[in-house]
């Protein structure tokens, strides 16, 4: 039997904490991960010292991406996403405070923030972005396990990973896709659209009601990130005092509606409200990609698309379908976009990667333009053939997109690049849909392998470690 991953869509979309997928993200899903081990192990009792090491790419930019304030809040039992973001910063100057962690809180052991967290500069051989956990026992004996975040919230052992090599399937989905060649056909032989062949595939994990409900669920923390960045002043933490622009775009562009909501439903109603002309929709759709990546900066909660750092692409893309293209848009456009969207990425994420440590920039705003640009096609009417010729076109023009974060932070260029994005996202749906997509010159499983091989040449400098690129000529004091 071939092997496939099968991907769910809600691998893809995850509701987390950031300002990173795979160095915020995964590290507290890697914590979350040896606990669960240290118990299976018999020993979570016998704990009473802990060290965290860092390395490579989680090293070199994991202050920028609040690595080590993730993995702690993971090993201390908080979900990313549940937590109240507010008790962040004081269940961290706790642990500073009182040189102790409450293990999954139910056990305290010792652990000096300021020592017991180390910073390698090595990368380990499996993956650029690498954490070990090690626990001294009560009996002096040691237990160390590493995890390696790969990118959009996932997290691997190296065991694990290489013991896929011998599972003959990994789900059972009546669609199992490997390629974009492979649900074109699924498509055509069904005579389905993409999202009903996702939709499939989800069947067959779980209900339509809870399909509903993840979705919805998933939409809402988009809403809500759109919102709060909307609707907050101030400078980004971090200390590259970065100012906040969308709450001053917002006032701008809503003028004297400002007054007429108090929740994001009501925003979202208002906005269709007031006229757009062309430079009108490229601020709003600007506007509302840097909101969510202004409040992902700021250890807000966003969801995964593909990515923490590319999360602003994709719900500014939903919003300008539904408050520009089409007032009378309901969930069941939003579901459509969201099961294209998610299918694109996992496209994206088996024939290549959606980790900047390994692709640079290209596998982050690359990946979440053409998972909008395929999902846009799709609720605007277009055919299979239009959404994966989208998805091909905006992936095309972000080829070779270095991360380069100055500081290791996600804000310059990460913010400005979602709003980037997101317009090319829309300029390649339109292409598409007034283009005979037979006659594409360029497939997009082709993009996906030249996405891959320009990821393997590009310089490590360039891939997300902060020694390379913008990140060197921009110096901290010029900020």
């Amino acid at each position: 039997m071939k092997k496939i991953e099968c991907i769910s869509v809600f691998d893809m979309l995850k509701i987390g904490v950031g300002p990173s997928s795979s160095h915020t993200l995964g590290p507290w899903r890697a914590s979350q991960r040896w606990i669960e081990e240290l118990k299976s192990e018999g020993i979570f009792e016998q704990i009473e010292h802990i060290k965290i090491h860092l390395y490579g790419s989680l090293s070199l930019t994991g202050k920028g991406h609040a690595t080590d304030i993730a993995s702690v809040l993971g090993l201390t039992g908080h979900d990313p996403v549940t937590m109240d973001t507010s008790l962040i910063n004081p269940e961290i100057e706790f642990i500073k405070a009182t040189q102790q962690l409450k293990l999954n809180n139910e056990v305290f052991v010792v652990f000096d923030y300021e020592k017991d967290i180390v910073f390698h500069q090595e990368f380990l051989d499996f993956h650029p972005n690498a954490i070990t956990y090690e626990a001294v026992l009560k009996d002096t004996s040691t237990f160390s396990s590493t995890f390696y975040s790969i990118g959009g919230g996932f997290v691997v052992t190296e065991e694990r990973e290489n013991a896929k090599q011998n599972i003959e399937d990994f789900k059972s989905f009546p669609f199992p896709i490997q390629t974009a060649a492979e649900l074109l056909a699924y498509c055509q032989q069904e005579n389905k659209s993409i999202s009903e062949i996702v939709l499939e595939n989800e069947r067959s994990l779980r209900s339509d009601k809870e399909i509903d409900e993840g979705l919805q669920d998933i939409w809402k923390v988009m809403l809500e990130s759109m919102y709060e960045g909307c609707h907050t002043d101030g400078i980004l933490p971090g200390g590259l005092n970065v100012s906040r622009r969308a709450a001053q775009m917002n006032r701008k562009l809503l003028a004297n509606n400002l007054g007429e909501y108090t929740t994001p439903e009501e925003w979202l109603e208002t906005i269709r409200t007031t006229e757009v002309r062309f430079r009108q929709i490229l601020q709003w759709v600007s506007c509302f990609a840097i909101s969510v990546n202004e409040t992902n900066a700021s250890l807000g909660r966003v969801v995964t698309s593909p990515t923490n750092g590319s999360s602003g692409t994709m719900p500014a893309v939903m919003m300008y379908y539904m408050v520009i293209e089409n007032h009378q848009a309901t969930f069941e456009d939003l579901k459509k976009f969201m099961l294209v969207a998610g299918e694109i990425s996992s496209l994206f994420k088996k024939g290549a990667t959606i980790s900047a440590a390994m692709g640079g920039c290209q596998a982050e705003i690359g990946v979440s333009s053409a998972m909008a640009a395929g999902a846009l096609t799709e609720v605007m009417g277009g055919t299979p053939e239009q959404v994966l010729m989208a998805s091909e076109i905006a992936m095309e023009h972000h080829l070779g997109l270095t991360c380069d974060p100055i500081g290791g932070l996600v804000q310059i260029p990460c913010i400005e690049r979602n709003a980037m994005g997101a317009i090319k996202a829309i300029n390649a749906a339109e292409i598409a849909m007034e283009s005979d997509a037979s006659k594409a010159k360029i497939p997009l499983d082709k993009v996906i392998n030249t996405m891959w091989e320009t990821a393997q040449d590009m310089n490590k400098k360039y891939k997300e470690t902060s020694e390379g690129g913008l990140a060197i000529q921009v110096n901290l004091s010029d900020c």
